[in-house]
């Protein structure tokens, strides 16, 4: 094929990834998402034939994936509905990461959207740990990879072995910081404890990608958040309402229980359960979902 040629239609592929690019963005914009659940299709389910279709554009088209990704944990994360949630997520990512196997960012922020608590993300952690998994495929001298693998063990499903091993190998590879080898230590140690956690967000809040360490502010906070409602809950526990009246923080104020109405740590007041006193963090709160309870930091 000419010269010519192979630029006439690099720019035909150009103007029509652009033209769907710009109809998906006006389309956004003007049908409600309700309308649209059940046209989630993927056109294109296979990512080799994606790369052929592409021809030299892969990096081109995988960005268009990344954003069609993106859009899609999004929309679904606002919406309440629970049909179908998230379930072009993960091979929206796939068809990025094969199209562009060094998308680094896709593999470690799409292992987060995967692994995230329902309703929060997918709440597929084994997807999470496949995509990463796929990454170090690609990249098999990258820790990050084994780093993220062994955070997804520690935070999402509470295998703290598994995920000290993870962290050993994160460690054995070339310019990987060495907080890795103690952390895999002090995890395997500390095991379901704060304090543990705590060390691993804190590392994690040195890292160069700003939005990991905006994920690590906020996993602080939940944890913060923990600590209050141990502190909260035995504060209501010794001040329970007199017969046939309900848990209230107003009542606990009125009580003398509390000085105000407690609020968790970006400033969202705690839920209380009526009929229990069960303090949690409220649905409004940017904190919730929470992660599932750890004990609390040894004295």
């Amino acid at each position: 094929m000419r010269r010519s040629t192979t630029i006439a239609l690099g720019g035909v592929i150009l103007a029509c990834f652009a033209a769907t690019m710009g109809l998906q963005m006006g389309r956004d914009r003007s049908y409600p998402r309700a309308e649209r659940e059940t046209e989630q299709i993927m056109y294109v389910r296979s990512g080799g034939a994606m790369q052929r279709l592409t021809l030299d554009f892969d990096a081109l088209a995988a960005d268009i994936y990344w954003i069609r990704a993106i859009q899609h944990y999004g929309g679904d994360r606002r919406t309440d509905t629970k049909r179908r949630k998230y379930e072009l997520l993960f091979p929206l990512l796939d068809h990025t990461t094969t199209l562009d196997p060094y998308f680094k960012i896709a593999y470690r922020f799409g292992a987060i959207f995967l692994s995230e608590q329902y309703p929060g993300g997918a709440g597929r952690p084994d997807l999470g740990i496949a995509l990463l998994q796929k990454g170090m495929a690609a990249q098999p001298t990258k820790w990050e990879y084994p780093h993220d693998i062994a955070f997804v063990y520690y935070w999402h499903l509470r295998d703290f072995k598994t995920a000290a091993e993870w962290f050993q190998r994160a460690a054995s590879l070339p310019r990987a910081p060495n907080w890795l080898q103690p952390l895999a230590a002090g995890i395997l140690t500390a095991g379901n404890d704060r304090a543990a956690a705590r060390l691993l967000w804190n590392q994690i809040l040195q890292s160069d990608e700003e939005w990991l360490r905006r994920n690590a502010e906020r996993s602080l906070k939940q944890i913060d958040a923990l600590d209050v409602i141990d502190q909260l809950q035995a504060r209501v526990n010794q001040s329970p309402p007199p017969p046939g009246s309900q848990y209230s923080w107003a009542a606990l104020v009125r009580r003398g229980a509390l000085p105000g109405i407690p609020l968790d740590p970006v400033g969202i007041p705690f839920d209380i359960e009526p009929s229990t006193g069960v303090i949690s963090v409220s649905a409004r709160s940017p904190l919730y979902p929470m992660p599932e309870r750890m004990h609390a930091p040894k004295p």
